[in-house]
């Protein structure tokens, strides 16, 4: 984590005055500006209200964005039952952040679904025929968990707006919260990421996706938490950024941070 009142810049992107000034009573001030493939939008500074302490724990609440910040490892710390949605393109990092934090809660990935129908249908057939079909699954078992009152983690694209919204209802009738956290780490990153994994999305499907997670980057960055009401928070990630968090938590007895 970088020291008190060091160069907090994000090279190549802020300029010598966005540098922040040391942190005061150990809140810390958070500029949003938008990294997705070189959109130039405008810098929005919000006061997200991130606590971190000796062990770095960040509280987030509001638009939190981390990307460019290297430091030491990251615990993302959330209220009891709450659900976490991690969205990013196809090979953008998901999957394996999620792996790293399954520990604290159940996961939903429309992976599984994907690999449980695979399984039961003949090799010849195209996942095409039965996609709709893994996918009620998915959504199936999303809603069976989102109302069990347990926290969450929940694998998204970023491109379903409604599916945020739904979420957001839906645990809202027992008093939980709804939080994003976004990898932004560019077409190029998740490629190669794919490329890694030996798993590819289609060009159609990619694209589409990477159109959805742009209007989602671009709301945020022109008008912060107005484009996601149903959140009570953002955190956003680049691959700098996601390789710190390590763990995420939902301790009882925990309360919202306040700015």
């Amino acid at each position: 984590m970088p020291r008190r009142g060091g160069d907090r810049r994000i090279p190549g992107r802020d300029p010598p005055s966005a540098v922040e000034p040391a942190i005061a009573d150990d809140w810390a001030r958070i500029e949003c500006v938008d990294a997705m493939d070189g959109l130039g939008m405008e810098a929005l500074n919000e006061q997200a209200a991130v606590r971190e302490r000796p062990g770095v724990v960040v509280r987030p609440r509001g638009l939190v964005d981390l990307r460019g910040r290297a430091g030491d490892p990251v615990t993302l710390s959330y209220q009891p039952g709450s659900v976490v949605v991690v969205s990013g393109l196809p090979g953008a990092g998901k999957s394996t952040l999620l792996r790293r934090w399954s520990r604290s809660a159940a996961v939903v990935d429309p992976r599984a679904a994907h690999v449980a129908w695979q399984a039961v249908m003949p090799g010849w057939l195209p996942y095409p025929v039965y996609r709709p079909g893994a996918r009620l699954d998915y959504f199936l078992r999303l809603n069976a968990r989102a109302r069990g009152g347990d926290p969450l983690l929940v694998h998204d694209c970023g491109s379903r707006s409604w599916m945020r919204r739904w979420l957001s209802l839906t645990v809202g009738r027992s008093g939980r919260e709804l939080h994003l956290v976004v990898l932004d780490v560019g077409t190029a990153e998740a490629i190669a990421g794919q490329r890694a994994r030996d798993r590819w999305a289609s060009r159609r499907v990619f694209a589409g996706h990477r159109r959805g997670l742009g209007r989602l980057l671009h709301g945020l960055s022109r008008d912060g938490m107005r484009t996601v009401p149903e959140a009570a928070s953002v955190v956003l990630l680049d691959r700098v950024s996601r390789e710190r968090m390590a763990a995420v938590e939902f301790p009882a007895g925990a309360q919202p941070a306040r700015a």
